[in-house]
């Protein structure tokens, strides 16, 4: 079962239900879409707003979806990580259901009107991420379930959210942009990574072949340090068009903890830590690569 929190209203039960701790993916690459975006041409601003209402949303409706149909399947009954409303009965499959959809539509009307202010492919891409949040864990082949969760979170929340908040604001995609976006991709990778390494015991059990169940316990753990990595190689790569995106390399001491938390074994709970603290890195590193984003313009 999920773990036992006290709940003093609705909304604070789908506030936990929404992970807040995992907003951060969706901030991070609006940012830096957004600072790629400064100095090549005039910024329509509110555009990047309605981006970042998009980017919320769909991870707000991709962690009820989760919970959703982890918690019709069964996955999430021997859970060891944060809540979840299905498991622990704090809530109905189908209000969780309904929750995930109004999120979700939420994500496609703000689409809507940034593709109607720039381009109506912008809607092809829009239909593909809510379908991939959706089935990431839903539906009857769940991507998420044959090990595939890694390469919808580094498209969608690294280089889909970030070059397209830069289309959106300057309307073109910027080379700089893919790279400060794959720089985000990684960090979310290694939110999602540090997840499934804490629960390789109750998916492996579950049938859920996630990435972290096929490679294993140390080979996960090896990913995870690599994708921390090499976000920092590729923010040096952007330096090349930016020089102050440099300053991104100060937040290397956030990364210290988590790094070697999960290289010294830390497992079970203990992850629990580690993931927010990969939340605080990913924080770190967008606030200080769009700065120097900014400053190099």
């Amino acid at each position: 079962m999920g773990e036992v929190v006290p709940v003093r209203s609705r909304w604070r039960v789908y506030f936990l239900g929404a992970r807040p701790r995992t907003l951060p993916a969706a901030v991070v690459p609006v940012a830096l879409g957004a600072g790629a975006a400064v100095g090549d041409r005039d910024v329509t601003w509110w555009r990047v707003g309605v981006a970042l209402i998009v980017s919320l949303a769909l991870q707000v409706g991709v962690n009820y979806a989760n919970d959703y149909s982890d918690g019709v399947r069964g996955t999430d009954d021997q859970r060891v990580g944060p809540l979840r409303l299905v498991a622990a009965g704090l809530a109905s499959p189908a209000a969780v259901k309904r929750a995930a959809v109004a999120a979700l539509a939420v994500a496609a009307l703000a689409g809507l009107l940034l593709a109607a202010t720039t381009s109506w492919w912008l809607l092809a891409v829009g239909a593909a991420s809510i379908a991939a949040a959706w089935c990431y864990t839903g539906g009857p082949r769940p991507y998420g379930y044959a090990g595939f969760g890694e390469v919808f979170v580094f498209v969608f929340f690294g280089l889909v959210a970030t070059a397209g908040t830069t289309y959106v604001a300057i309307e073109r995609i910027t080379a700089l942009s893919l790279v400060v976006g794959a720089a985000a991709g990684c960090l979310a990778c290694a939110l999602l990574v540090v997840n499934n390494l804490r629960d390789i015991p109750t998916d492996a059990v579950a049938g859920k072949r996630t990435l972290a169940v096929r490679l294993g316990d140390e080979r996960t753990r090896r990913l995870y340090e690599a994708l921390v990595a090499f976000a920092f190689v590729l923010l040096v790569v952007a330096a090349a068009w930016r020089p102050w995106t440099l300053l991104a390399l100060v937040a290397i001491t956030f990364a210290v903890a988590p790094v070697q938390a999960v290289r010294g074994g830390a497992a079970g709970p203990a992850l629990i830590a580690v993931l927010a603290a990969t939340g605080k890195l990913q924080l770190a590193v967008g606030a200080l690569a769009t700065i120097g984003l900014v400053l190099s313009a």
